[in-house]
């Protein structure tokens, strides 16, 4: 019987370590698995380990998740890239083991979203911004559930990410995203800051049905007064030490009956910098005490 409310090890806990010393902090401080990295992978294929060495090397780990594929509205010549780019991280995936692949709305690039909302020129991808909410859904639909019938042939589950900055940042336009693009292999991960920074809030969560969320991000935020989300400014801090009321998001999250795994995303640039191990210990402590309260 899988374990309720599984503990998984963040890759950016560690984001300037190895995959093998991931594993090892994971295994060191008690977390049920990994949310890996597949820059750490690719970094481990890249150094001349070959991919049965890698599979030998997570045969034993718990790893539900992976990330990720970015922008994934893109059409055009764009689009064919797209989904070049699913198919190579649906396949490392499937040789680390792993049991689903995160997929990101875009554009990644928030400098372009300053500019469109400022009316200014750019060169930079700026995905369907301009475009009516309708045809973003749709759009972005059609290529989820491409994306999802690739990773479906390697028996592999989808989770969706909107990035708060992106239009198709809220709750409601995701599970209307999910629901158009009509596979059974897709959900979503819920992300505390994301939530937060696009006007969610844990009620909205605590209405969702259990079945839609496949993970969640537990993660902090510096105060935000609205505009454009700042990622990199705005998450530099520790979890526990910023704005959002991490046991009121953890109890909606526990309303909808879910009982799978909960992920310690990190962005603390200090902490980052900080001893792993002893970072890692006091987010593992962090997460079981909101699983458990």
């Amino acid at each position: 019987m899988t374990k309720k409310h599984q503990l998984l090890l963040h890759s950016l806990v560690a984001k300037h370590s190895t995959l093998a010393i991931d594993l090892d902090i994971a295994e060191e401080v008690g977390f049920d698995g990994i949310e890996a990295s597949a820059a750490k992978l690719r970094a481990f294929l890249g150094s001349g380990f070959s991919e049965a060495e890698l599979a030998a090397l997570l045969r034993d780990v718990n790893v539900p998740g992976m990330g990720f594929l970015v922008d994934i509205e893109r059409r055009g010549e764009a689009r064919n890239q797209l989904m070049r780019e699913a198919e190579e991280l649906i396949r490392l995936a499937s040789v680390a083991g792993a049991k689903g692949v995160q997929v990101l709305t875009g554009p990644v690039d928030v400098e372009a979203v300053q500019r469109h909302r400022e009316g200014l020129p750019t060169n930079l991808y700026s995905g369907l911004l301009g475009r009516t909410i309708e045809e973003q859904i749709a759009l972005t639909a059609t290529n989820l559930s491409e994306i999802a019938d690739l990773a479906a042939n390697h028996g592999l589950l989808i989770y969706l990410e909107a990035l708060s900055w992106t239009p198709l940042n809220t709750i409601e336009k995701q599970v209307m995203i999910i629901d158009r693009a009509g596979r059974d292999n897709v959900r979503m991960v819920i992300d505390f800051w994301h939530c937060y920074t696009s006007g969610d809030t844990p009620d909205d969560i605590a209405r969702l049905p259990k079945n839609i969320i496949y993970g969640v991000h537990v993660c902090d935020s510096l105060a935000f007064s609205g505009g454009v989300p700042d990622e990199v400014v705005l998450r530099d801090v520790p979890t526990g030490a910023g704005v959002i009321d991490l046991k009121l998001w953890a109890d909606a999250i526990k309303a909808t009956g879910y009982e799978g795994w909960w992920s310690c995303e990190l962005f603390c640039r200090k902490q980052q910098q900080q001893n792993s191990y002893d970072v890692a210990r006091d987010l593992h402590a962090l997460m079981s005490t909101l699983v458990a309260g």
